[in-house]
């Protein structure tokens, strides 16, 4: 009940997850790499690589941080619309 709505709150809106995902596999395209690529480049599976690209996936900061330095971009290009 009170943990549903908890839940919900702390869900990013879908606006937010389009636009990650989309500047994610765009720029990461744009850089020749695959996800297996990007994900090695990150230290992180990629599987985790394609949640992110697919909006199943609520990213830290730290993770935006670490695929940004990855992709050789600022943070706020991973969120912009």
């Amino acid at each position: 009940m009170n943990s549903d709505k908890n839940n919900e709150k702390r869900k990013p809106s879908g606006e937010l997850l389009t636009a990650l995902a989309g500047n994610v596999r765009q720029l990461r395209e744009a850089r020749g790499l695959t996800q297996e690529a990007l994900g090695e480049a990150c230290d992180f599976h990629p599987t985790f690589i394609s949640l992110i690209e697919r909006k199943q996936r609520n990213v830290t900061i730290s993770t935006l941080e670490i695929v940004a330095a990855a992709l050789g971009v600022d943070v706020h290009e991973l969120i912009k619309e």
